[in-house]
């Protein structure tokens, strides 16, 4: 499976990093793809990354499992771009994998991508407009839409991302090697 990060200027630190090393760790392949005109990505703490994929050389139709992580600054940009929200809308459409976090479910809230459909994000991004049902949940997967609640929850919204992608078995494996508390109590 082959998966796409996309990394715009703002966007929230962890849950991007987090999110590239848990799946990498599981062994899927993902590119962290700049919204930008280069390579460099700056966080919403001013942490610059080096993306390696331009968003104006991929199509994000060739992957299968895309993904968006938050920050204010980050969604509002990640969001400007019509060409992202097109891929997503049909991703969805087509039954793929399509994960969000933090504010940047949002975006899928503002375009209909979850009206009736259970979601979580953060608290204060989530609208009535969506017409969706908002979880008080660290992560909420309805179908083949993963949305996370925040910065906290970014180690169970990759692993839910690696569960669906790879199976329990694979999920177990990268809490085990992480030494998540989770592995010891339920394993």
């Amino acid at each position: 499976m082959i998966t796409a990060i996309f990394l715009a200027n703002g966007f929230e630190t962890c849950e991007a990093l987090i999110t590239v090393d848990l799946l990498r760790r599981a062994g899927m392949d993902i590119d962290m793809i700049s919204m930008n005109d280069d390579l460099s990505v700056e966080s919403s703490h001013g942490v610059a990354v080096q993306a390696n994929r331009l968003f104006k050389e991929i199509q994000p139709m060739d992957y299968d499992i895309l993904i968006m992580p938050g920050g204010k600054v980050g969604t509002i940009n990640l969001e400007a771009n019509e060409t992202l929200k097109l891929a997503f809308r049909k991703h969805i459409e087509q039954g793929r994998l399509a994960c969000a976090i933090c504010a940047a479910p949002s975006i899928l809230g503002h375009m209909g991508l979850l009206k009736g459909k259970k979601y979580t994000c953060y608290p204060g991004f989530n609208e009535d407009g969506f017409e969706g049902e908002y979880q008080q949940s660290l992560i909420v997967q309805d179908g083949h839409i993963i949305t996370g609640r925040g910065m906290g929850a970014t180690i169970d919204f990759a692993l839910a991302i690696v569960e669906t992608s790879l199976g329990l078995e694979a999920r177990k494996q990268v809490e085990i090697g992480i030494q998540y508390e989770h592995s010891f109590l339920e394993y």
